[in-house]
């Protein structure tokens, strides 16, 4: 009797075109592990980020963990940090869907940034099958500060030294020197008048 294999192994053909899909996708992240080792040393990162992004600034960094979809319609100004577990999902199929973080963003670990949302609007048909709404972009002000593990929705723009708590969804927009935390989030606070 012959043992047969624990697993299947991919053939020649599905680890060529793994490899050529990881190296030539609008992507960042764990998930693209051909390019992802890139992102744990500086001159490597910022080589492939310049490459990638539609704008990267050298004082920025996107460090190992966090995903970008999209890559070619995210901007990412001045000395913005993305942290792991972050996501940036911009759509590939929309001109309107695009990310443009500003200069001296903060932005905590584990944010999520949406252009886009599924259709839910026939109840007879599953949600996988309806495909998505319009895009809408998603824009980030100088100085905003986006609280860790916060999801931004379509159409969103963070004012100016704009807060997001911490945990926060955020479903509209938000003015400058104010301070929004909650599900959904509602304004607090303004910082200054």
């Amino acid at each position: 009797m012959v043992a047969k294999p624990l697993i299947n192994l991919p053939s020649f053909k599905d680890i060529q075109d793994r490899i050529h899909f990881w190296f030539e996708s609008d992507r960042l992240g764990p998930d693209v592990p051909a390019t992802h080792w890139m992102l744990f040393f500086k001159s490597t990162m910022l080589k492939l980020c310049k490459d990638k992004f539609l704008l990267f600034d050298e004082s920025s960094e996107f460090r190992p963990g966090a995903y970008a979809v999209c890559c070619s319609k995210i901007s990412i100004g001045k000395r913005v940090v993305i942290r792991p577990s972050t996501m940036l999902f911009a759509d590939p199929y929309n001109d309107d869907g695009i990310i443009v973080i500003e200069d001296d963003v903060l932005i905590g670990s584990g944010v999520h940034i949406y252009v886009n949302n599924h259709k839910f609007d026939d109840p007879l048909q599953p949600i996988l099958l309806q495909g998505h709404q319009l895009s809408a972009p998603v824009t980030l002000k100088r100085g905003c500060w986006i609280g860790a593990n916060s999801i931004l929705l379509k159409g969103v723009t963070i004012g100016e030294n704009a807060v997001v708590g911490a945990g926060s969804v955020v479903t509209h927009s938000i003015p400058s020197f104010t301070v929004l935390a909650g599900i959904p989030a509602r304004q607090i606070r303004k910082i200054r008048e």
